[in-house]
């Protein structure tokens, strides 16, 4: 494992990675220890609106309103993330990054200590076993970046994986502009 866990912060997938699940994604680890990590990816819009599946979370749903596919593994489980003004441990709602933490769903959103300013909702997640992120890590496939609240419930999401790679230091930000496809450039 890193000398630090990576809690928090965000894997934003290199050109190199070569797994189309992962393809220019950015990634917020909501848990990472000598267990695995599990994250979300934040860039994958789907076409099914919030109010289809979990019509009670509808009116708290950031734009795009919509559920976003949070990774490959268990794709009928729902995570929300939510923005809240609250403290650690308040009840339904456990922080990741500033005031954006993963909301109790089975609660409704009545029932949250803190009331939700927006949510964001994720079929599925990114997972790793024992020392897998770590070897991933090493192997070049992922860039290990802060992450800023605003990223999980980016308005752009389709702008992301760029928008975080430019906020970046010289070399790093240079591969924001790297193309989608680069035998086209």
């Amino acid at each position: 494992m890193t000398d630090e866990p990576l809690t928090g912060r965000l894997l934003v997938a290199t050109p190199v990675l070569g797994d189309p699940n992962f393809d220019r994604t950015v990634v917020l680890l909501l848990e990472h220890s000598e267990e695995g990590a599990v994250g979300l990816v934040l860039n994958r819009p789907s076409d099914t609106d919030v109010a289809e599946p979990l019509p009670e979370w509808d009116d708290v749903a950031a734009a795009p309103s919509v559920i976003f596919v949070g990774g490959p593994v268990a794709q009928t489980a729902v995570i929300g993330l939510a923005r809240c003004h609250t403290g650690d441990g308040a009840a339904g709602w456990r922080p990741v990054v500033g005031g954006v933490g993963i909301v109790d769903l089975a609660a409704g959103p009545a029932e949250v200590a803190s009331p939700i300013e927006a949510l964001r909702l994720f079929a599925g997640y990114a997972g790793w076993g024992a020392d897998q992120l770590e070897e991933e890590i090493a192997e070049g496939a992922w860039w290990v970046v802060d992450a800023i609240p605003s990223d999980a419930l980016s308005p752009d999401p389709e702008r992301l994986w760029s928008d975080v790679l430019r906020r970046q230091r010289a070399r790093l930000a240079m591969h924001a502009y790297f193309p989608a496809d680069p035998a086209a450039n």
